[in-house]
């Protein structure tokens, strides 16, 4: 196999777990450090390839959702308070804020620190936990808010809070939303929708900052695969929502969390027989 080639495959490769991880509750970055180490897929253009394919990942969202957010957006509905689309993004808004005030501030300690396999594998056990905890404690809550045109301020404040455990790398930005939305009062398919949502102006803005200021010199091959890696990390994600979504209907989230835990005990075990590294 040509160079080239094992190239292409390794971004295929991540770019399928972007999709299937972007929005499960077990960490789509955790996934791509983990999965990037052992087929020795890192380095700068890695993070940069791995910071666009998320925005491939959103547009799955935004096609999935699209007639919710164009009606959202008409002047009538979005520019009128107390209309619904008025609502549904300043609680955007509102969630939006916490995680980007606490990422920008330290923003270069987390990228220092906290991106490799030792601590994805800890944030992997931790979030894990902190699901089976929080989802026995409120998921099943009498008083559950079970639409997003229901969501107060104060709920979407609670989970932009949340959001911020998402900041540490395997913590997942889906189960810390999701999270949020429980112990807020929202329903299990009501929460991952808020965090669906979440995810466009949060990814956008958090991929669009890391573009403008570390995008590297590419070649022709390494920008076909990014070009490949997007579309990839979009069909993906596609097809992953829609069914998830329908498994939060019927079915807990314990099973991602029991998946989390064992993945990141895994982990620690390798790293203690130093068969992998602790860095990224």
């Amino acid at each position: 196999m040509s160079a080239n080639l094992l190239f292409l495959l390794k971004t295929v490769i991540i770019a399928i777990v972007e999709g299937i991880t972007e929005f499960l509750p077990i960490s789509s970055t955790g996934h791509m450090i983990i999965v990037g180490h052992f087929i020795n897929f890192t380095g700068e253009y890695a993070t940069f390839f791995e910071v666009v394919i998320q925005l491939g990942a959103i547009l799955a969202i935004v096609v999935l959702y699209w007639k919710k957010i164009s009606e959202s957006l008409k002047p009538n509905n979005l520019l009128v308070p107390g209309r619904p689309g008025f609502k549904l993004w300043l609680n955007m808004i509102i969630a939006f804020i916490p995680a980007a005030v606490i990422g920008l501030v330290f923003k270069k300690k987390i990228d220092k620190y906290l991106f490799n396999t030792l601590t994805v594998a800890v944030a992997m056990i931790v979030g894990g936990t902190l699901l089976i905890i929080i989802e026995n404690s409120f998921r099943k809550s009498r008083h559950s808010t079970r639409d997003l045109e229901s969501v107060s301020p104060i709920q979407a404040l609670k989970i932009g809070v949340f959001q911020c455990l998402s900041l540490w790398p395997g913590m997942s930005r889906s189960a810390s939303t999701i999270m949020g939305g429980w112990v807020s009062g929202l329903s299990t398919p009501a929460a991952a929708e808020f965090s669906f949502f979440l995810a466009i102006p949060t990814m956008i803005a958090a991929s669009g900052l890391d573009i403008i200021k570390d995008r590297p010199h590419m070649n022709s091959i390494e920008l076909i695969a990014l070009i490949l890696g997007f579309i990839v990390s979009f069909l993906v994600a596609l097809l992953v929502v829609e069914k998830f979504i329908n498994f939060l209907k019927k079915k807990p989230m314990r099973v991602f969390a029991i998946y989390r835990i064992l993945i990141g005990i895994v982990l620690l075990v390798l790293a203690a027989l130093k068969v992998i590294t602790i860095t990224k």
